[in-house]
């Protein structure tokens, strides 16, 4: 992972609101893949996608915070469909667009209200969006909204900011609403990447909407 690359991660620790996070990823969208995804080996799209396929999800899916895609080819290869991919940043979802695997590109801030062209879902997943300066716990109610009864949820989140930011809190006041949680530890990058951020690790948190 070069330098340049090193500083971008640690901006997206270090975001701010929706702006912030705009104008990071229309710089970074068209390396993100080889440079990040890539370069660092970054996990935590592939455990998502594996906790999903293991808890016998089926599409329709959202996408939430799909970037490039790289999430979605996982389970597009697994036979996964529709995915629908949803981010803030239109150049993250014009770089997902071309790989051909997602029927919807929605570009929408998920913690506001949400016009969804379909709907609703039977899984919503996502990777790397639930984390400090990116999105809070606030997003779970419209996601749970745009869910159907029964729909599995398959998050990954940073460990760091699990308990801090507020996500633990929400969990347990959505215990009527949610059934089947379970959370998992799992490392964000493969063995060998290199930064300040190499051995962080992640929860990838599952639940049913009942």
């Amino acid at each position: 992972m070069t330098d340049q690359d090193n500083s971008k991660l640690s901006s997206a620790y270090s975001l701010n609101g929706p702006e912030d996070t705009r104008r990071l990823y229309a710089e970074w969208a068209e390396t993100y893949d080889a440079d990040f995804v890539q370069g660092q080996g970054y996990l935590m799209p592939s455990h998502v996608a594996d906790a999903f396929l293991a808890a016998g999800g089926a599409g329709p899916v959202l996408d939430v915070g799909a970037g490039t895609g790289v999430m979605g080819e996982g389970l597009g290869a697994a036979g996964i469909a529709p995915i629908d991919a949803l981010d803030l940043s239109p150049e993250m979802l014009a770089v997902a667009g071309r790989k051909g695997i997602y029927r919807h590109l929605i570009e929408a801030d998920v913690t506001q209200p949400i016009v969804l062209p379909e709907g609703p879902y039977a899984g919503v997943v996502s990777s790397g969006t639930f984390t400090l300066g990116h999105v809070g716990p606030e997003a779970f109610d419209p996601l749970l909204a745009a869910a159907a009864p029964g729909a599995i949820f398959s998050l990954g989140m940073n460990a760091k900011h699990y308990v801090a930011a507020g996500f633990e809190a929400k969990i347990e006041a959505l215990a009527d609403q949610i059934t089947g949680f379970s959370l998992s530890t799992v490392p964000l990058y493969r063995e060998g990447a290199t930064g300040p951020h190499a051995k962080d690790n992640g929860y990838v948190v599952v639940f049913s909407k009942r």
